[in-house]
């Protein structure tokens, strides 16, 4: 399925159910342009998923004389292969004379399958009949309703509905559970209907959760909309039963889909004498290892022998072990992977010594590690990455869950704040203050010291990538000041368009310090960033963190998909330094099965396609492109080069070297080898070091200069884009991928584009910001400097066109004085009158006050970082405030400490995921304090829909005018309560505080009518309940 990615977000179905709809008519449906009474009345479903009553009563309506036909999918297997498209073609002349013959709906049934009758896919069967019927402009006349045993899982259902179905009865599946609970095999107090109930419930949440992903949010849109591509499947069938729907590699034709079927209809029936296709004894339930690996069933990179392998290679440093890992690991993807069809050229003629091909130290610089965080992984895993790389000069990234402000040096300037620091002598080690350490059960100590060398040279254990994706979690303006390297998480491979979710039992003291949150509470991630709905809305980003630390390279993650090119475009176009193209295989073991399965496509599109697009577009020389999703090998890594990519991402296999062993329990916090849990029992179980990881990385970058070396390349830079160097295996393994096509991947982009540089970010990006900050910057040098003071400098005009005013500032602070900002004898104030651009206040940081006399654009105190912002109407304004806009949309997303004063309306989502300030406003619209996980919000006149939606921690007190504001509320995870004598004291100093710097007239009243207006407000908070 193709996701939606930056020019179309997606959609949180579960704490936005408010947006989001099953319910579709169907039927017979009018023309627009030429209304007729008898097609007005069509039915409406709640939802796609229908009983087996449902569908009973379906096919026996005579509702408005409405009539039914039902059309057998299936055709005697004594026709073979062959009797494949006879049988499309009879069906579609039946669904095509059914509409024509006044039939209003049509019910695709494979129920009739039989030891002599085979069933057609109903995804082919439902395709072939919905494009017949739109080209005979026959389809608004039926409802297609597909009755098939064949579907079960959540895909299943959504490609059907994808390619025109309007419902589906699974009825297996029903038979099945009804079979099962008669067996005893479910708990008897629960009846069939019971079950299948919450069968249905379950795809239900998945459909929602799939539309959501491309930002959709009723069915009525989703239905229809093909919005899939088609990866191995022949023009044939693509141009026939899937029309216009994308497909870039050709492969399986009709007849070979029909042996397929043949296969599989004889495992169900395999006293057949057909040797070829018996497969056990029908009786016995064949597991093909879709899922886990199981021997003799669907092929995996990661089969138990190359874990050991690989394990083996990287602890004993056993080069031998590498050459029969990489050996048998490359075996595997030619089964399974698009680049394990593809060949390296090599030859005599070609080949240069392997002294004249760079080192492998030189090679490894390109080499990181993925985005995972600390809390879906533990601190010596984390740790142990960010050692390794910093030692090999290559990167490791924090992931979106924050890091520790201890990794980076707290209260030290940026300049002292290296990855390596050496010194003479390993006793000279233990000075190195490890203080932080402490409160981790000694593991992360012994991680540390690990990190000293033979030679006594202690690497530090900063990251050197730190993320910023949608939660924000930790991220402030010293984080984003010490970073290399800043990474907007757009989606990634494992589960794109989706958000993620910490569970509450990983969430330790230590990690919810970390993300500003609560011990013990689950945290959610959203699926969108809520700052970025457009590419201009993602350049504004790459703007943001850009003034927040301008060494910095900023690097934006996307999916490998259809268009992803056009994206990478816009990236770069929007000043982004690097692209990270991830692939469908993303190993995030926390993923839905439905996300790592079907989401997204291979890398191998992805490369290829950005790096042509740029090329196409004289940009390549701007960005820099990394492939990432289970390279494991030199091999893996020379594809990606000769496909377009300069830097290459490993996540799977290091954690595989740390001791990973596949188990797939990531999220139960029940990692029997101590790396994707917090229990401090199973952490101590945790064996990897950072020499694991190294040694691994030199065994790959040793593979890489032995074809480097075949390829006569000296430099790994020299291999990148020669796609003249691959071509498609004409012996596959796989036979199935005879049929593919790989012109479109080795389109060769510089051959079509001779005078275009291709070489990745050797043009430098950069932004200035604006003339305004440039001036104040200056003018407040002397509070920076040893000397400290106050400095408040007065009615200056600011304009839409400032931008990210005030982070530029706070990144001089962050730089020089860390977390702590300015403080003591070090203060910064400034008035502004006018009209505030995008990003507002942006990261500020503790000790710098903006006051603003006029209105602000979206994103005001996004990520505020401990500073203050008061921003009110013009004192000559004869309107009230509460009744017009001051602010606009997303106002302190991601707000970490602080303080905002807002004099009217704030537009959607204010303080979404708000982890720590404080904020008086008059009136917010809707989606407000979602996600909050911290700090204390007052709302004083009133709240827009789906307020406190998944907010799991901090507090809101909004004012219960007329009693209606829990109809606003999103009660899921909050409960109301009164405030008590503690928080009202709080409350009546906050809002005296604020009604002295807006002059707030609605604060005023409160106040002056405190006794009884004090009892309007309610007091929302986390449900205890939620976790």
């Amino acid at each position: 399925m193709v996701v939606a990615k930056v020019t179309n977000p997606p959609i949180d179905p579960f704490r936005e159910q408010i947006v989001m709809s099953l319910r579709c008519p169907i039927g017979p449906e009018s023309n627009l342009l030429e209304p007729d009474e008898e097609l007005e009345g069509r039915l409406i479903l709640e939802q796609p998923v229908l009983s087996l009553v449902e569908l009973e009563v379906l096919k026996r309506t005579m509702y408005k004389g409405w009539r039914t036909k039902v059309i057998d999918i299936v055709y005697p297997t004594r026709h073979d292969a062959k009797g494949l498209l006879p049988a499309l073609d009879r069906i579609c002349s039946e669904a095509c004379a059914a509409a024509l013959d006044g039939y209003q709906m049509l019910v695709l049934s494979d129920r009739k399958v039989s030891r002599k009758l085979v069933p057609i896919s109903s995804l082919l069967a439902l395709g072939a009949v919905h494009q017949c019927l739109l080209r005979q402009r026959l389809r608004m006349k039926v409802a297609l309703i597909v009755e098939s045993g064949e579907v079960k899982v959540v895909h299943d259902f959504c490609v059907l509905l994808g390619y025109g179905a309007d419902a589906i009865c699974p009825y297996l599946v029903y038979e099945t559970c009804h079979r099962l609970r008669n067996m005893g095999l479910f708990d008897s107090a629960i009846n069939d209907e019971q079950v299948f109930q919450g069968y249905k419930a379950g795809i239900e949440r998945g459909i929602f959760k799939v539309m959501a992903k491309m930002g959709i949010s009723t069915l009525h849109s989703y239905k229809g909309a093909q919005i899939f591509e088609a990866v191995g499947l022949a023009k044939e069938v693509v141009d026939r039963c899937f029309t216009n729907t994308v497909s870039r590699l050709d492969g399986a034709t009709f007849d070979m889909l029909a042996a397929e079927a043949l296969r599989i209809h004889r495992n169900a029936y395999p006293d057949m004498s057909d040797k070829e296709y018996n497969y056990g004894d029908s009786r016995t339930l064949i597991s093909p290892g879709i899922y886990h690996w199981r021997d003799g069933g669907e092929r995996h990179i990661n089969e138990p022998v190359n874990i050991a392998k690989l394990q083996a290679a990287a602890r004993l440093n056993d080069k031998k072990s590498y050459q029969e890992f990489s050996t048998a690991s490359n075996l595997a993807q030619r089964m399974c992977t698009l680049r394990g069809q593809l060949e390296i050229k090599t030859g005599k003629k070609l080949q240069i010594p392997l002294e004249e091909v760079e080192p492998a130290s030189e090679i490894v610089k390109r080499f990181v590690t993925g985005a995972m965080s600390f809390g879906s992984i533990s601190w010596e895993t984390h740790t142990t990455l960010a050692i390794a790389m910093n030692r090999i000069g290559g990167k490791s990234n924090t992931g979106e869950g924050g890091e520790k402000p201890e990794r980076y040096r707290k209260n030290q300037p940026r300049h002292l704040n290296m990855r390596k620091l050496t010194l003479v002598g390993s006793e000279k080690c233990k000075e190195v203050d490890t203080g932080f350490l402490e409160g981790y059960s000694g593991f992360g100590l012994k991680t540390w010291l690990r990190s000293c060398s033979d030679n006594g040279a202690c690497w530090l254990v900063p990251t050197v990538i730190l993320q910023v994706a949608s939660a924000r979690f930790g991220v402030t303006s010293a984080y984003l000041a010490n970073a290399d390297e800043l990474q907007i998480k757009i989606a990634q491979g494992a589960k794109p368009g989706e958000g993620g979710e910490l569970p509450g039992h990983k969430v330790t003291a230590e990690i919810a310090h970390t993300r500003n949150s609560t011990p013990g509470v689950g945290l959610i991630s959203p699926p969108p960033h809520h700052d970025i709905y457009s590419i201009e809305d993602l350049s504004q980003l790459i703007y943001d963190l850009k003034c927040a630390n301008p060494e910095a390279r900023i690097s934006v993650k996307l999916v490998s998909e259809i268009g992803v090119g056009v994206v990478a475009a816009g990236v770069v176009k929007g000043n982004g330094d690097h692209v990270t193209i991830s692939g469908h295989d993303g190993g995030t073991g926390a993923s839905s099965w439905t996300g790592i399965k079907h989401a997204g496509l291979p890398w191998e599109l992805g490369v290829a396609e950005t790096h042509q697009v740029l090329t196409m577009n004289n940009l390549r020389s701007r960005v820099v492109i990394q492939a990432d999703g289970q390279i494991r090998t030199g091999r893996d890594v020379m594809i990606a080069a000769l496909l377009g990519a300069d830097e290459f991402g490993m996540s799977t296999a290091p954690l595989i070297v740390l001791g990973c062993t596949m188990m797939r329990k990531c999220h139960l916090n029940t990692c029997p080898v101590g790396i994707a849990t917090q229990d401090p029992i199973l952490r101590a179980k945790f064996t990897g070091k950072p020499e694991h990881v190294v040694n691994y990385m030199f065994m790959v970058a040793e593979e890489v200069r032995y074809f480097l070396a075949k390829l006569g390349l000296p430099k790994l830079q020299d291999a990148v884009g020669r796609v003249d160097l691959l071509y498609a295996n004409p012996n596959p393994l796989n036979k199935k991928a005879t049929m593919l096509e790989f012109g479109y991947i080795l389109r060769h982009a510089q051959h079509m584009f001779p005078d275009h540089d291709i070489r990745g970010g050797t043009v430098k990006q950069t932004i200035e910001v604006s003339d305004l900050e440039k001036a104040i910057i200056e003018e407040v040098k002397g509070v920076l400097s040893k000397q400290g003071g106050h400095k408040h400098i007065k009615q200056r005009v600011i304009r839409n066109v400032d931008r990210s005013f005030g982070t530029r500032l706070s990144y001089l602070i962050s730089k020089e004085f860390g977390e702590e900002g300015l403080s003591g004898n070090r203060s910064i104030r400034i008035d502004l009158y006018g009209h505030a651009g995008q990003s507002f206040g942006a990261m500020l940081a503790k000790g710098v006050s903006l006051f603003l006399e006029g209105d602000a654009n979206d994103y005001v105190g996004k990520c505020l970082s401990g500073g203050k912002i008061v921003v009110r109407p013009p004192r000559d304004a004869r309107f009230p405030s509460h009744e017009n806009s001051i602010i606009g949309n997303v106002a302190l997303y991601g707000a970490t400490s602080g303080e905002a004063f807002f004099r009217g309306i704030g537009g959607e989502r204010f303080a979404v995921r708000n982890s720590g300030a404080t904020a008086v406003i008059e009136t917010v619209g809707d989606h407000g304090c979602e996600y909050m996980t911290g700090g204390r919000v007052i709302v004083l006149h009133s709240i827009g829909r789906n307020f406190a939606a998944a907010m799991s921690g901090g507090i809101a007190y909004v004012r219960n005018i007329d009693n209606n504001a829990p109809r606003f509320m999103n009660m899921a995870t909050i409960d109301l309560d009164e405030p008590t004598e503690e928080d009202l004291k709080w409350m009546r100093g906050k809002i005296s505080e604020f009604v002295e710097e807006t002059g707030s007239e609605v604060g005023k009243e409160i106040l002056d009518n405190w006794q009884k207006e004090h009892a309007t407000f309610v007091k929302a908070l986390k449900s205890p309940t939620f976790v």
